[in-house]
């Protein structure tokens, strides 16, 4: 089918045959051994398939086929469902997906959604690792939650890039319409894998806490990696989200600082070009009795006058910063 990435058949930690859906069940309840399914968005014929092979439960089935489900972990019986958002880059955005895995005590079975990068490097990687590929389900279970979160990180190493090139601008000119968009895309995309990474952390702690019979206490650090790097994504996150309004709210003050300063200067010149225009208006008046109008240095000294004020006030405010 073409929905079926891989579906294969491990014992001692090796591959040992290619598994048809059908006979899965059957490979699965041989001693020593586990089954590994890949599918990607399967069709319900598909899935009910995978369902009878091996006793999903009906809720699980429901939320697989129809996605769109926040990140959790749900125990049925001996046997758990999770669903991890994956993220990846489209282009300048963030397209997000969903992997929904069913394990047992002998199978994993993962349906991927939307935007998601394939396992087959998590299953060549588990395989090159027999050693550890011997622990069988919860060690699949792991590579898979380990490499949903590392997907994140080169999404945010570029959101890290396009925030400092932002707050370096900012810092240089007045914020402009198209830079609160920008800002408004980034803390939108930055919401967004929070939401996708956040919830991971209790999906790592519950599968700590819950004893179940998949679960290997010698993989339970490994979840605790998991969680670690979940921890710092968060954390990352949250330091591009304060360096965003820092930015801006730099910007602004920065901004109010310039038009401040221009404020000054224009208020200084308007000061110093008073000096001519009040004398000039006096002197407009034409009243008759102007005993200066008949003066022989009159005018000169008019000018002289002007241009000793107008200096003394040019250096005033030059030496207080205004000019």
């Amino acid at each position: 089918m073409g929905n079926v990435i891989a579906s294969r058949a491990y014992v001692d930690g090796r591959h040992v045959a290619e598994v048809p859906i059908e006979e899965a069940g059957a490979w699965a309840g041989r001693d020593g051994h586990f089954v590994w399914i890949g599918l990607h968005e399967p069709d319900e014929a598909l899935l009910r398939q995978v369902q009878q092979q091996f006793g999903l439960h009906e809720l699980a089935v429901e939320d697989a086929l129809h996605a769109h489900q926040r990140p959790k972990i749900e125990v049925y019986g001996d046997s758990v469902f999770l669903v991890l958002r994956t993220a990846r880059l489209d282009g300048d955005r963030i397209a997000f997906g969903e992997t929904h895995v069913f394990a047992g005590k002998d199978y994993v079975v993962s349906v991927r959604h939307g935007a998601s990068s394939t396992y087959s490097p998590v299953r060549a990687r588990a395989e090159s690792s027999p050693k550890m590929l011997r622990h069988g389900v919860d060690f699949v279970l792991y590579a898979i939650m380990d490499f949903v979160v590392d997907c994140y990180f080169p999404v945010l190493d570029t959101l890290e890039t396009c925030t400092e090139e932002l707050a370096q601008e900012l810092l240089m000119r007045p914020p402009e319409q198209r830079d609160v968009q920008r800002i408004h895309d980034l803390r939108h995309d930055l919401e967004d894998l929070r939401r996708t990474a956040s919830p991971l952390l209790d999906v790592c702690s519950r599968l700590e806490r819950f004893d179940l019979p998949m679960i290997d206490p010698e993989i339970l650090p490994y979840f605790r990696d998991v969680q670690d790097h979940v921890i710092r994504v968060n954390e990352a996150i949250n330091a591009l989200r304060e360096e965003l309004s820092f930015a801006f709210e730099a910007s602004l003050m920065l901004a109010s600082a310039r038009q401040n300063d221009v404020t000054r200067k224009l208020a200084a010149w308007a000061a110093i070009l008073a000096v001519p225009t009040a004398v000039a208006g006096i002197y407009g008046m034409n009243f008759e009795h102007m005993p200066e109008l008949k003066w022989t240095f009159g005018y000169p000294l008019t000018l002289a006058v002007i241009a000793a004020v107008c200096v003394t006030l040019y250096v005033r405010f030059r030496r207080t910063g205004w000019l």
